[in-house]
């Protein structure tokens, strides 16, 4: 498979969605920069000049908080990845307590790490086909069928690998290069798939915003650091039942 249509339908994906919510997706670094809290103070000085005679409304939003939703949405889907990893400790434990030796120890977990990335790009996929098939993602489905088509080769692509290192067909470090190569390629597809979702927490948040008659919402990692609970609201809860139907 080309990384660079995987790229492609990625980017095609981001174009669709605009750089206004590609703010709140992907921020710089661990929080907002100086010009991030600049243009935050300079919205909260328009509001002010431009309806002083009237108070200004603020919130705050816990986005990871409200992102747990999607999370917990999938949860049928991401059991495989929780089984598999226990798989993983197991074995560490056999190794560990002397039950099975280093050669055994090494070619069950190099079959466990591919099944682990199989198992993580299944739930991935899988959390594509929802939001494809939710009517909340609507606005978004043509550029996330796009994304689903261009990545069935690195899900064929995992497959083989699985299938591979199963038969003991393929040397150490072939398997490790193969792995890294596969794991790197689905790193950049579940950003896409998180970019979507985060999207939608975007739109949500803005349409209970505008329904509650708020100013202001600020993101609660990026700048809260001390809030009246009494002029300021925290909306998280608010968000978390606008998406909990979404997938």
């Amino acid at each position: 498979m080309s990384r660079n249509t995987l790229v492609v339908a990625g980017l095609a994906l981001i174009l669709a969605i605009g750089a206004l919510v590609l703010q709140f997706v992907l921020p710089v670094g661990d929080g907002v920069g100086n010009s991030d809290l600049d243009a935050i103070r300079a919205d909260i000085t328009q509001l002010k000049q431009t309806g002083a005679s009237q108070s200004l409304k603020v919130a705050y939003m816990d986005a990871e908080s409200a992102f747990t939703v999607f999370v917990l949405a999938v949860n049928d889907l991401r059991q495989q990845i929780t089984d598999k990893n226990n798989e993983i400790g197991v074995l560490g434990s056999e190794y560990t307590q002397g039950i099975i030796s280093l050669d055994d120890y090494q070619q069950r977990y190099y079959v466990l790490s591919a099944e682990l990335l199989d198992a993580r790009m299944t739930t991935a996929a899988g959390t594509l086909d929802r939001m494809i098939a939710s009517s909340e993602f609507s606005d978004l489905r043509s550029s996330l069928i796009t994304l689903r088509e261009q990545a069935q080769p690195l899900i064929d692509e995992i497959n083989n690998l699985v299938s591979t290192i199963r038969v003991g067909a393929i040397d150490a470090t072939e398997f490790g290069n193969r792995l890294q190569a596969r794991t790197a390629a689905f790193d950049q597809f579940d950003g896409y798939v998180t970019v979507a979702a985060t999207t939608k927490l975007v739109q949500a948040t803005n349409k209970v915003a505008n329904e509650y008659g708020y100013d202001l919402v600020i993101r609660k990692k990026d700048v809260i650091m001390y809030r009246n609970p009494v002029t300021i609201d925290d909306i998280t809860e608010l968000v978390k039942a606008e998406i909990k139907d979404y997938l």
